[in-house]
């Protein structure tokens, strides 16, 4: 399978944030069953060339990193010992990746989540800053 080659894109350092644009609600909704909570990571207000984004194009981007902060666990997440023998794939606090079109998008006390099942996580990373949406698989001998 041909990889698309993704030309001259931001590296995620460039574009996410580590300021928190919004503090986390005092309380989360309470998930049911096998659901994780996810708020995709924060973007910066402006380009490394001081372009200011719009909000519009911020929130887009942030929804489209598929990489998030789990802020909460439904009480029966990763409890099936059948589908996740070695326990659970993450816990709060967690950085995760998760596929480009998983999930519900959902907006709670003014703050963007993005809802998944437990088993829709796909990886857990240490920072999301430290994913390179530039790698292109064909450049690379295996």
């Amino acid at each position: 399978m041909q990889q698309a080659h993704m030309g001259n894109s931001i590296k995620n350092d460039l574009w996410i944030t580590d300021e928190e644009e919004a503090k986390d609600p005092d309380v989360l909704p309470e998930l049911p069953g096998f659901h994780v909570l996810v708020r995709p990571v924060s973007i910066k207000q402006k380009t490394k060339g001081g372009i200011l984004l719009p909000d519009s194009t911020r929130d887009d981007m942030a929804y489209l990193t598929t990489v998030g902060e789990v802020v909460a666990l439904g009480d029966l997440a990763y409890n099936d010992k059948d589908k996740f023998p070695k326990g659970a794939w993450c816990k709060k606090g967690d950085y995760v990746c998760y596929g480009k079109h998983a999930g519900q998008k959902i907006k709670y006390k003014g703050l963007k989540f993005i809802l998944l099942f437990d088993d829709q996580v796909i990886m857990k990373v240490e920072s999301p800053k430290t994913l390179d949406p530039t790698f292109n698989l064909s450049k690379h001998s295996v």
